[in-house]
């Protein structure tokens, strides 16, 4: 009996136990599932191979919102140029909605260009800038001439890849980035496929899309980088390296042309490249076994360069998915699973919200101190993408680097951010160029070529000597030292020299009946003080020597000779957005010379002048006050201190010149809009219809300046905004019936 009962309560305490057991295990399992590595263990590892094609990279997006929406799992991402930098940003975490939101959103006109913001240049520069429009540069060293090793440096496209990836900054190795990736760029010097899996992100996506001659080469570990499309632009052997089992290949390479489109020297020079590079995507797919997925999206002839309506790709590539997408239906995860997956991916660490320090790195003479007084960012600041990027473009604004970075830096515990300079491999001596041309179709017309040499950094405070040689119908020959007098480059010291010579068109009663051709020269020395990027200060001291001769009239005319000298001082002050068809901003260049005896002057007078521009805009159109002024105090008249109006914008219906005295006084209102297509596109023109109204005249005597004896003027003109500076095409109309027809080429006229 009691052995019975024994064995009956050993019953009742196993099955205690084991329904004690399940309950636990059941509270285990609804408290926390398995890792999804052990839920899915058995699953098949895929890789995504995303190729090169430069716009028609955008598909690459499409591609992955439809793999998300099927939930397919990618564990490894190998890609070239646009593959490269639509996966590595997908890599960092980004889904493809929000690749999609960045493309759409994205000018890619200012992505893909050097010319920093206007704001960010320092006032030489945009002296340069307005001066010297062409948009070319050219080293000199050793008397030999050098050129960029790209058209662009890639400056503006490195800042926003590195705002994309600043939570993926200090991970140096892509392994453990929450998707392994690697990026393929090709060794320019050896032809060597080079394959990036560690390092500065940033920098490697960079690498792999630097299509060489457009983009210049990335210097990584010694070694020159650039598009890896020619040696690789489907790395689907890269991916088999990456221990998986099933490799999805996403190709979009342009098409080769059919015979009847091969019919110019361009479509035959592209056809040529093409073959070269699928030569290599074709013994890649060979590679490819009966468990991979080649994706071809439809794109037709779609150009690999019209970044204008890159979203249109998004949709083929969508489609290009869902029409393999029987064969994919294997790796699809449930709901459950798949929501798993992404929350097993590795998390990135968020970098500390406070930088512990600011550094600069550079390779130049200059001292670090000068860089970093143009810094507005410093210790204990916010972690800010922004202001990050803004204090990078102030540096690069300087127009002495081909390329400045920033990235985080872990030190100790503490997170900083480390700028790095890299001096023009053509510089630091630069050739800049400018071309005018002014013709009124009357006979009258005005063509110049100029050039501008600027020894760049010759100290450790940052001197420059810039020198200006213009030849055609007004030759000049102008040079300055600049040397600052301290390290935050507020203060300065210029002595200058300059020699020239220009027209003098004389008129009576609107008929032009002479011209002079004067010819003058002086030495100066000026001490001033930056104004920050927007203007600077100068006062200083000249001395100088003329003549004016009858070049055409009657030679009965007076020839003139003069002596000049005496004291000035000057402020300017430039913050337009653009020097020629400015949208905001102001300009201001005030000037105030006494000549004296004691200096070597014939006469003592003192002349004050001043131009103003004020511009506003709203939408596509843009209104624009101007106000120029000049007066001569205790004048005796001379031919150097009278100044003419009559030209475009200046009594646009008079002609060039057409009326001067020693007191002037002139007001213009200019409106203009941005008219044709507004794509935005990488080779968009600006296009710009306007019209102007003018109000102005000149006076013998200052009493007897007055609204009521002002003429009344008019213009209108089409623009163009080139890379050779603004042309004008206009008509101007006068009160009195005038008019007046003007071709203006370069240097901006207002």
């Amino acid at each position: 009996m009691s052995n019975k009962r024994s064995n009956k309560h050993f019953y009742y305490l196993r099955i205690s136990l084991l329904l004690a057991g399940a309950v636990l295990l059941a509270k285990n399992a609804l408290a926390e599932p398995p890792a999804v590595e052990e839920r899915q263990s058995d699953r098949l590892r895929i890789g995504l191979v995303l190729g090169g094609g430069g716009a028609r990279g955008a598909a690459h997006i499409g591609v992955l919102k439809e793999l998300e929406r099927l939930h397919i799992p990618i564990d490894a991402i190998a890609g070239t140029s646009m593959g490269a930098i639509v996966g590595g940003l997908y890599a960092t975490g980004m889904n493809a909605e929000e690749l999609e939101q960045l493309v759409g959103s994205l000018d890619w006109s200012a992505a893909l260009s050097d010319q920093p913001a206007r704001e960010d240049l320092s006032f030489r520069r945009k002296q340069d800038e307005r001066e010297f429009p062409i948009n070319l540069e050219l080293g000199v060293r050793g008397g030999e001439l050098l050129l960029p090793k790209g058209v662009i440096q890639g400056q503006k496209l490195d800042l926003l890849l590195r705002e994309l990836t600043l939570h993926a900054s200090q991970i140096s190795d892509f392994d453990d980035l929450p998707i392994p990736f690697r990026a393929i760029a090709a060794d320019i010097v050896t032809g060597d496929a080079v394959v990036m899996r560690s390092g500065d992100l940033t920098r490697s996506i960079r690498a792999s899309m630097s299509v060489p001659a457009v983009f210049a080469p990335a210097a990584i570990d010694g070694r020159l980088l650039v598009d890896g499309g020619t040696v690789g632009n489907l790395p689907i052997d890269v991916m088999k390296r990456m221990d998986v089992d099933v490799v999805i290949a996403v190709d979009v390479e342009f098409p080769l042309y059919k015979p009847e489109e091969l019919n110019s020297v361009l479509t035959i020079s592209e056809q040529m490249l093409t073959i070269m590079i699928r030569k290599e995507t074709l013994r890649q797919i060979d590679t490819l076994t009966d468990n991979d997925v080649l994706i071809r999206p439809e794109l037709g002839t779609y150009a690999s360069a019209n970044f204008d309506d890159i979203t249109e790709t998004i949709g083929p590539g969508s489609d290009a998915v869902a029409a393999v997408s029987s064969r994919l239906a294997p790796h699809s995860l449930s709901q459950f699973d798949w929501e798993a997956h992404l929350a097993a991916r590795k998390k990135l660490p968020d970098p500390n919200q406070k930088l512990a320090f600011v550094r600069v790195i550079h390779d130049d003479r200059l001292d670090t101190k000068v860089l970093e007084s143009k810094l507005s960012i410093e210790a204990g600041d916010d972690i800010d993408t922004a202001l990050l990027a803004r204090n990078a473009n102030r540096l690069y604004g300087l127009e002495l680097y081909e390329h400045v970075a920033y990235r985080l830096v872990e030190e100790n515990g503490e997170t900083g951010v480390e700028y790095k300079a890299t001096a023009k491999s053509w510089g630091p001596n630069t050739l800049q160029f400018g071309v005018s041309l002014q013709d009124d179709f009357e006979g009258s017309t005005s063509f110049n070529l100029a050039a501008r040499l600027t020894k760049s950094a010759l100290n450790k405070l940052g001197a420059e000597w810039r020198t200006d040689m213009q030849l055609g119908t007004e030759p000049a020959l102008v040079s300055e030292f600049y040397q600052p007098l301290s390290f935050d480059s507020r203060w300065f010291v210029a002595p200058r020299v300059e020699i020239g010579k220009s027209n003098l068109n004389t008129f009576l009663q609107g008929d032009n009946v002479a011209r002079y051709r004067v010819s003058e020269g002086d030495f100066g020395v000026g001490l001033g003080r930056e104004l920050g990027t927007i203007g600077e200060f100068r006062v200083g001291a000249f001395r100088g020597a003329g003549d004016a001769r009858v070049r055409i009239g009657d030679p009965s005319l007076e020839n003139i000779d003069f002596d000049t000298g005496g004291v000035f001082a000057s402020l300017r002050v430039d913050s337009m957005d653009a020097s020629g068809f400015p949208r905001k901003g102001t300009y201001a260049d005030v000037r105030w010379s006494q000549s004296l005896p004691g200096l070597g002057a014939d006469y003592r007078f003192d002349i004050v002048e001043g131009d103003f521009a004020q511009t506003w805009s709203k939408g596509k159109s843009s209104l624009q006050l101007g106000l120029s002024y000049a007066t001569t105090l205790s004048s005796d008249n001379t031919i150097q201190d009278f100044f003419p109006l009559g030209g475009f914008l200046r009594l646009s219906g008079l002609e060039q010149g057409e009326i001067s005295g020693p007191h002037a006084g002139l007001a213009r209102l200019v409106y203009y809009r941005r008219v044709g297509s507004q794509t935005g596109g990488v080779f968009d023109t600006p296009i710009y219809l306007g019209v102007s109204a003018e109000a102005g005249n000149v006076w013998q005597t200052r009493s007897e300046m007055d609204f009521s004896s002002m003429q009344l003027n008019g213009s209108i003109f089409a623009g163009l905004d080139t890379y050779i500076g603004p042309i004008y095409l206009a008509a101007g109309f006068g009160e009195n019936g005038q008019t007046n027809f003007y071709l203006f080429i370069g240097a901006t006229q207002r």
